[in-house]
């Protein structure tokens, strides 16, 4: 079959200037879509549409098709996919009497993609003639069964009624609730000719554990502390990485009685790797601040007794080369990268 990979790439973002060739770890933005779309077994034609000569370039350095640059009124903020996507289509229609099967949409913006999630996703679309699209969703963290709108003099209107008062609800009991991520679109090349649609009626989702567009400066620098933090873990150089216990080691727990702390086994399981590498490892805590409740004597005990391997337990917060807590880089990243 022929499929055809499209990396949209225009050149007039606003919230981050040139955010598709900003560089990310020494490497524009865009050229990782381009090296997943070109190891992957399945799509045969990979295409950056780009209004930018500077940004067809770069996109050909890395390996990408460039054959026309994309209009400038299909290239501005309020543009869509459908437009871009028509556009690339009849462009190679009509010059090159090509027309793919089926379509890959992958956005710039999303550097970390499992190829195998890619290459799936095109098989779901094969084996099923009926499927017009399938798209890749991740689990949302906010319920939007407590959500409202706000109308006339502040009153609030749920934003979902299918459930009586899904408000009042513990959020455990509510229906799982999945969003488009944005990072990989497959679509069949007549869903967008005949139907003018993106997804067409028939749409298959494909969940993913790992979401990592970027769309914020904060969003780069938590991506490339990922990337560093991976080269690192691949070389031989020994680091000092310091982690917070409680939401990362532990699992948080209320008012405060670390006592009832309970383990996260599956961040101690790498952090004993990267102890067992020669890394330095240092905990450290905040138990206490606050009460002036001395948790020394449990927080050892509960260390050894979830077989945690460290060199250093800090009550306090120390220096190291990466600090490992639930603000900026977390070990889910890491585990959802599989870089163990």
């Amino acid at each position: 079959m022929k499929i055809l990979s499209l990396i949209p790439a225009r050149s007039g973002s606003k919230g981050i200037k040139n955010k598709n060739i900003k560089l990310l770890n020494n490497k524009p933005l865009l050229s990782y879509s381009i090296e997943q779309s070109l190891n992957s077994k399945l799509i045969n034609r990979t295409i950056v549409s780009t209004d930018s000569i500077e940004y067809s370039k770069i996109a050909s350095h890395y390996g990408a098709e460039t054959p026309y640059l994309r209009p400038s009124n299909i290239s501005g903020d309020l543009s869509t996919d459908l437009e871009t996507f028509s556009h690339a289509l009849n462009w190679l229609k009509e010059k090159e009497n090509y027309v793919p099967d089926i379509c890959v949409h992958l956005r710039p913006t999303h550097p970390f993609r499992n190829i195998e999630d890619i290459d799936k996703m095109i098989k779901m679309i094969i084996s099923d003639p009926n499927i017009d699209s399938v798209r890749s969703i991740s689990e949302a963290t906010e319920t939007p069964y407590k959500m409202w709108r706000v109308e006339n003099e502040n009153s609030l209107i749920p934003l979902l009624k299918e459930i009586k008062e899904s408000y009042n609800m513990p959020r455990q009991s509510l229906p799982k609730i999945y969003y488009q991520n944005a990072c990989i679109e497959v679509i069949r090349t007549e869903t967008i000719i005949n139907k003018k649609s993106m997804t067409g009626d028939n749409i298959k989702g494909y969940i993913m554990n790992y979401n990592y567009d970027i769309d914020t400066e904060e969003d780069f620098i938590r991506t490339e502390n990922v990337l560093k933090f991976k080269e690192i873990i691949s070389g031989n150089k020994k680091k000092v990485f310091c982690f917070d216990i409680d939401g990362v080691i532990a699992n948080i727990v209320e008012n405060l009685d670390y006592s009832q702390s309970t383990p996260n086994n599956k961040i101690i399981k790498i952090i004993n790797r990267l102890y067992e590498r020669g890394n330095k490892i240092i905990l450290f805590t905040a138990r206490g601040y606050v009460s002036k409740i001395n948790w020394e004597e449990t927080t050892k005990k509960q260390m050894k007794k979830w077989g945690l391997k460290y060199t250093e337990l800090i009550f306090g917060k120390p220096a190291a080369d990466f600090y490992i807590d639930d603000k900026m880089l977390s070990l889910t990243d890491l585990v959802n990268l599989s870089i163990f």
